[in-house]
């Protein structure tokens, strides 16, 4: 009996033709460049709305202080008869002067950024350089002391002033240079810890080497160290103004003499005095409060913006 065995062949099938092989990178690129000029032109739209909804209050705020109608509301968004009437009220009032409120406030933040800028540096460069007992504990207490907002220390600021100013009359209350003494006591934490972080981040062997040449530690700080931290000197000034040239509240706790305040808390007199529904006066006070923060900010914004970003890094 013959056996015979199946021997079982591979079926082969033809392989499909190149040309009916799905292809799907291109659509997949198609897509690609579609969600991508998608996103970019939402991220344009996004930017737009963001920019005119922090310009157009400034924009309606200097139409109002050209609109001789002295109101804040009209028919158009710039007025017809645009003028400079309730700037030239604002100058030649009879009861309140702008212009002394003005050089009041240049005065207590001249002052007080010269003082800030002159205790932040020469404390940030003791407490990155020396070691000495307490220091660790200094800073800490520096940290957390700014944790606590300023608001909480008007009651014990007002005591503090009126029983300091019996002792001592020129930094005592309803005076600039009480007024000057909170605002530097109270710019000394963070700024005290921003300078320390930047001076950390230069090496130490730098004020090493100009020791053993025979320098004074205050030779080094003033020729070698001071030029090399001026982004967060230029940082911290520019904070420092900001902050003590637009505040309203300690100013206006401080202060009571009407020759003796500051522009920000003036402005606060035309609302709540005579002129509460001459708008154009207080718009025109606003608009030249605001132009030297403009005015300062502009050539300064590089060294403002390099400064934060390199305490932030380094530190």
């Amino acid at each position: 009996m013959s056996r015979q065995t199946d021997s079982v062949q591979p079926v082969s099938h033809p392989a499909p033709p190149l040309s009916s092989t799905p292809t799907l990178y291109p659509t997949s690129r198609l897509s690609y460049k579609t969600r991508r000029y998608v996103s970019r032109v939402l991220k344009y739209i996004l930017a737009l709305l963001l920019i005119l909804f922090a310009i157009f209050p400034t924009f309606w705020v200097v139409s109002a202080s050209l609109n001789p109608a002295k109101s804040l509301t009209g028919g158009s968004l710039w007025p017809k008869n645009a003028g400079l009437t309730n700037y030239s009220d604002l100058l030649n009032h009879d009861f309140f002067p702008y212009t002394t409120w003005l050089f009041n406030s240049f005065k207590i933040t001249t002052l007080s950024v010269i003082i800030i800028i002159f205790i932040t540096c020469i404390t940030g460069y003791a407490l990155s350089r020396f070691r000495f007992t307490g220091r660790r504990h200094l800073m800490t207490a520096v940290l957390v002391l700014n944790v606590f907002p300023a608001v909480l220390a008007i009651v014990a600021l007002f005591a503090m002033m009126q029983q300091l100013g019996t002792h001592i009359p020129v930094i005592g209350f309803n005076t600039h240079g009480g007024l000057i003494f909170v605002y530097v006591a109270g710019a000394m934490g963070i700024n005290v810890l921003m300078m320390k972080a930047y001076i950390d981040s230069i090496p130490a062997e730098v004020d090493e080497s100009a020791l053993v040449d025979g320098a004074t530690h205050w030779q080094v700080f003033w020729h070698i160290i001071f030029p090399m931290i001026r982004p967060i000197v230029v940082t911290v000034a520019v904070l420092s103004f900001f902050a003590t040239y637009g505040d309203f509240i300690i100013a206006r706790i401080l202060l009571t003499s009407s020759d003796k305040l500051t522009v920000m808390v003036g402005l606060m007199l035309f609302q709540t005095d005579r002129f509460d529904q001459d708008w154009g006066i207080i718009t025109a006070g606003a608009v030249m409060a605001a132009l030297p923060i403009i005015i300062l900010y502009l050539p300064l914004q590089n060294y403002v913006i390099s400064g934060l970003t390199a305490g932030s890094v380094k530190g």
